[in-house]
């Protein structure tokens, strides 16, 4: 046993850790600011980066260091965890596969955006045939003989699998589709929002929606983006959102959304910079402060008093006082983008996704039929019809980029929120008050102290269990839901 190998372990890791930073900015300006042109340069180079990455990661030398060093605390044993953990996982990838996996997942994000502006699923199909045959042999590999979907989500989320995540939405589909059916039935409605919002006076927003979540803006930056995205850590974290002119809702939550992420990043513990400790724990965890810091926050009676007031001195009257703009940010209406959709109706966004992503990871259903089945099982469990590709099976850039067993995790996000939100309650008295003056200081403190800060310090479940003072379950958010809905809506 020896300390100096858990030392050159470390040292090792640090590297790696840099690089694959370094792999994200790449990934970030794809995004963002690279030329179109250069999209086949840049697959190219996604190809570089993870062969030089998965060639680190399955280093010979990692299995020794592994085998003989010593960890002097908590810290260090979760820092060996989580590489003997990667180590194990990346070993069972052919170098080979991974490479390929990143020059084709860098290509398939531009012909997707392509395919989506222009309505054209053919024009995407083959491409995302071949992304998910890679997925699937890669899926193959970890799972040695075991369920391809289960080997995938533990990319996103340790420990969980089909069927636990399965039993969490039997337990929310009942009551949400039942909270559903009262609101779009209920006799008072709250009216949508109307009228045009400038781009210019909507990023003016944007910028003070996530100054006021406590954004460092000193280690990030917000720029567009087709899909809002947050990437990177320690000390870059960015942030982008869109603009839909007619909808400042889509620019604004987006922006609070992201912030949430990018927060949890830039507020873990400073040592754990650049070790596996060092970003988010699990994509549950991270979409626990998304979603706390765009719904249980940003979307509560009191915040949106205060947004209210700000967008009414940047685009002047619009047509209703703060008790009725409540009622407009969280009204409940047919739509067909997830990332748009209303609390109540978000899960069941997710559930469609879930299900379709394991029937084409099990192979029960190909390609050519997806946006078929995507079409059908909208229109069964929302009750009207895809209008185009946009608003359907092209919507999302998950799966163009490889990301099968990512979309359970932002219901798993959703109840962890939930969770939190009734801790948090308890913890910080007069929170309401704080945020009907656009103070989220106490309530971002809190989960830095109680969940940011660890970064991957703690299992996921255990994370959330160690901040909420128990196991967490799907009872606090459905609770939540149907308190501030009935009341939204007056039943």
């Amino acid at each position: 046993m020896s300390n100096s190998a858990y030392t050159e372990l470390m040292e090792f890791q640090h590297q790696t850790e840099a690089l694959g930073q370094v792999a994200g900015r790449l990934g970030w300006d794809q995004e963002t600011m690279m030329p179109a042109g250069a999209a086949g340069q840049r697959a190219e180079e996604m190809a570089a980066m993870e062969g030089i990455l998965h060639s680190r990661r399955t280093d010979p030398r990692l299995g020794d260091w592994l085998a003989q060093a010593v960890a002097g605390d908590a810290a260090g044993e979760a820092k060996l965890r989580h590489i003997r953990r990667s180590y194990i996982r990346a070993s069972k990838i052919p170098a080979r596969l991974a490479q390929e996996l990143a020059r084709q997942t860098s290509a398939a994000q531009g012909v997707w955006a392509r395919a989506r502006a222009a309505d054209d699923v053919a024009a995407f199909l083959p491409t995302l045939n071949k992304v998910i045959t890679l997925k699937r042999e890669e899926a193959a590999c970890l799972a040695q003989g075991g369920n391809l979907y289960d080997a995938l989500i533990d990319d996103y989320e340790p420990n969980a699998t089909a069927a636990s995540l399965g039993a969490m939405f039997d337990g929310m589909r009942p009551r949400l589709v039942a909270l559903r059916g009262a609101v779009l039935d209920a006799a008072h409605q709250p009216a949508p929002l109307s009228g045009s919002y400038a781009q210019e006076g909507q990023m003016r927003v944007a910028r003070d929606l996530a100054t006021a979540f406590g954004y460092d803006w000193n280690r990030g930056r917000l720029d567009l983006a087709v899909h809002p995205f947050s990437s990177g850590s320690g000390d870059d974290a960015r942030i982008t959102t869109r603009v839909v002119e007619a909808d400042p809702f889509n620019c604004f939550y987006s922006t609070i959304h992201e912030v949430g992420h990018a927060c949890y990043e830039l507020a873990i513990d400073g040592d754990y910079a650049l070790t596996p400790l060092g970003q988010g724990v699990s994509m549950g965890v991270h979409e626990s402060q998304s979603r706390i810091y765009e719904n249980q926050l940003g979307r509560s009676e009191a915040f949106s008093g205060w947004l209210f007031r700000r967008m009414q001195a940047e685009f002047g009257d619009m047509g209703m006082d703060a008790a009725g703009f409540y009622g407009t940010v969280n009204k409940v209406r047919q739509g067909y983008i997830r990332t748009e959709a209303d609390e109540v109706q978000y899960n069941l966004h997710v559930m469609l996704r879930f299900d379709l992503e394991r029937a084409l990871i099990s192979g029960d259903l190909v390609v050519a039929d997806l946006e078929a089945a995507w079409n059908d099982r909208f229109l069964a469990d929302f009750g009207f019809a895809v209008d185009k590709p946009s608003n359907g099976v092209l919507q999302d850039v998950h799966w163009s980029c490889g990301l099968f067993g990512y979309f359970p995790t932002y219901s798993l996000g959703n109840l962890y929120a939930g969770c939190l939100h009734q801790a948090l309650n308890a913890a910080v008295p007069g929170l309401e008050a704080q945020l009907a003056q656009g103070d989220t200081s106490a309530a971002t403190a809190w989960l830095r102290q109680n969940v940011q800060r660890h970064g991957g310090l703690y299992e996921p479940r255990d994370l959330i269990a160690r901040a909420c003072g128990a196991e967490p379950t799907e009872g606090p958010l459905l609770d939540y839901l149907e308190t501030k809905f009935r009341g939204i809506y007056r039943l």
